[in-house]
């Protein structure tokens, strides 16, 4: 998954995040991606802050987009 805007031609980095599902609690792998320079910065430390709290598995996702039909 992407975090943030990468430009064209612009070095990106990889790195792992340790994620849960917010509602069932199973892990999940998180390799992400982002530009060199948002890594690192505070916008980019909220996002992923933001990302943890909210970050549902593909099990949970897809029932509850499913009971909303």
């Amino acid at each position: 998954m992407i975090i943030g805007k990468i430009d064209e031609d612009e070095p990106t980095i990889r790195f792992s995040l340790n994620l849960n599902c917010t509602n069932c609690g199973k892990k999940v792998p998180g390799g992400m991606l982002t530009s060199e320079k948002y890594y690192g910065t505070y916008a980019f430390m909220l996002e992923i802050d933001d990302f943890k709290k909210n970050y549902l598995c593909g099990t949970c996702r897809d029932k509850i987009r499913t009971n909303k039909n």
